[in-house]
């Protein structure tokens, strides 16, 4: 396919994340194929250049403030009256615990509690598209994840870099599966996807210097660039073939059927997804 088919004419795309990465080269990607995009994200300098190099829309909200998510759906409301797709990319990986001013662990808030607000907050109109789509970047790392719902979002208590970031990406694939059952019978499709080791500012927490390493060419042999990791998601937006991706998560275009017994649990399923209304102050019409 040509950038000059313009298959996605007439078609909103929201891409939280997009001032750097692949959510950056998505934007742009989905750009050239038609799409109104609507630029989301935490650094404004950057965020701005992406959606002036792209002619789109640019809004700021940092995930980790519940109340910016929201600002941020009233705003994505008031400026778009249909929205197709919307992509949950935005996500980070820290080297220490914090709280966030909501009272969420830091890494659970930004990379699974943000995304799950937003799709509520939005639902009802994605619902009206023609074909309405929620895509969410998780990540390989989902496999070694084991979440405690006691304590994946507490306050205090041991910490891993790698294992809360694995957490929050299950949690991913598993409001995805979830968000797919809960809305069958009305047209919408979820789907979720890793894109690969890319390497992105995801990595920027990490101490002594190992993000920019990543990011250097040095990284090459083991990293693939930004403008490959978007591939699948601009395929999973765009893709024709809705039934072929609905609930299901992929390794990049190769469909994965989650080797993590959370992952498929439905009783887990339906744990987290009340405790991420609870911590969000949402409810999600059924």
């Amino acid at each position: 396919m040509t950038v000059q088919d313009k298959d996605l004419q007439g078609r909103t795309v929201v891409v939280t994340g997009a001032s750097s990465g692949i959510g950056a080269v998505g934007a742009a990607r989905l750009a050239e194929r038609g799409a109104t995009v609507a630029v989301v994200g935490r650094n404004p300098e950057r965020t701005a250049r992406v959606a002036e190099q792209i002619g789109a829309a640019h809004f700021l909200a940092d995930f980790a403030r519940l109340d910016d998510v929201r600002k941020l759906a009233d705003q994505l409301l008031g400026r778009f009256p249909q929205i197709d797709v919307l992509v949950n990319n935005a996500g980070g990986s820290w080297a220490e615990r914090a709280v966030t001013e909501d009272g969420n662990e830091r890494t659970f808030q930004v990379n699974h509690l943000g995304g799950f607000l937003l799709t509520a907050l939005l639902l009802e109109r994605l619902q009206q598209a023609p074909r309405p789509r929620v895509i969410n970047t998780s990540s390989v790392t989902y496999r070694t994840a084991k979440l405690d719902l006691d304590t994946v979002n507490a306050p205090t208590g041991s910490f891993s870099m790698l294992g809360s970031y694995a957490g929050s990406k299950l949690a991913n694939i598993v409001f995805t599966r979830e968000l797919a059952r809960r809305t069958a019978s009305t047209g919408l499709v979820a789907a979720a996807f890793h894109p690969g080791a890319v390497a992105t500012n995801v990595y920027d927490n990490i101490p002594f210097g190992v993000g920019a390493l990543i990011r250097s060419p040095l990284s090459r042999p083991f990293f693939i660039r930004p403008e490959k990791g978007a591939e699948p998601l601009v395929h999973l937006a765009g893709t024709p073939d809705a039934a072929a991706i609905n609930g299901k998560y992929f390794h990049r275009f190769e469909e994965e059927p989650p080797s993590v017994k959370q992952a498929v649990d439905p009783v887990f399923a339906a744990q987290l997804w009340e405790l991420s209304e609870r911590v969000t102050g949402v409810a999600y019409k059924s």
